[in-house]
């Protein structure tokens, strides 16, 4: 386990690393009682970080950056790194089940009120053991403090926060001092996909690195985002850190 400079920022890599084998390492920590911002990282965000000072920041306050996006493993893989890409949505999913097994509690918190209600449905049928609290992602500012309350109350090791990149990653900041020893981890539109409004590329799609593509085919509006992926190979083509 090692970090790895990639434009500047340091990417946690496990070589040959699998989902369960980041799994463990953060898990790890949370046995120990530390608590961690875990940022599954790619090229989107390296991109809008160089642009973003405020963002950027935020990055680095970050514990971890994981190597999710496929432009991120093709990079560091192109200097030798034997790094294998880290979902954020199949490590939550992992990170849910660890959590299910050792009676700890986990919290959803993010998309529209129906989707999160549907989501924390999912994981219940799941693991009916498993001890989960849903906050959609749909909340006024006065109505803030009442789930600043509810998190303290119910005490989560886990907590995801799925509002897109980057107002899950300012929120998370704005909010870790309420649970310093729970393990925070932006989830993006992992809601959606639990809770059965979207789909996941199918497996080829995923093996291959093209599971961008198919989010785009699912998701056309997302091709302004989608540009960052030639800025983000040019500066590493480059190396312009």
């Amino acid at each position: 386990m090692d970090t790895v400079s990639l434009l500047g920022w340091p990417v946690l890599v496990i070589p040959h690393g699998t989902i369960p084998d980041y799994g463990q390492m953060l898990l790890d920590h949370l046995t120990k009682h530390q608590g961690s911002h875990v940022v599954t990282f790619n090229p989107e965000m390296a991109m809008a970080g160089r642009r973003d000072r405020e963002f950027a920041e935020l990055l680095r306050q970050a514990t971890w950056l994981l190597p999710d996006g496929a432009g991120v493993v093709w990079a560091l893989r192109r200097r030798g790194i034997p790094v294998q890409r880290c979902p954020g949505i199949e490590l939550a999913g992992w990170l849910i089940g660890a959590c299910a097994q050792r009676g700890w509690g986990v919290a959803l918190i993010g998309a529209e009120p129906e989707v999160n209600r549907q989501a924390v449905q999912f994981w219940q049928r799941q693991f009916p053991q498993l001890s989960v609290w849903g906050q959609h992602g749909f909340f006024a500012p006065e109505q803030l403090e009442g789930i600043q309350a509810k998190l303290v109350e119910q005490q989560p090791r886990l907590v995801l926060v799925g509002m897109g990149s980057p107002r899950q990653e300012r929120w998370i900041q704005g909010q870790r001092f309420l649970l310093p020893q729970a393990l925070w981890m932006g989830v993006g539109g992992s809601f959606d996909i639990w809770a059965g409004k979207k789909q996941r590329a199918p497996r080829w799609w995923r093996d291959h690195q093209l599971e961008w593509l198919y989010r785009l085919y699912q998701e056309p509006w997302r091709w302004r985002r989608m540009l960052a992926l030639p800025r983000f190979a040019w500066a590493v083509l480059w190396q312009q850190e």
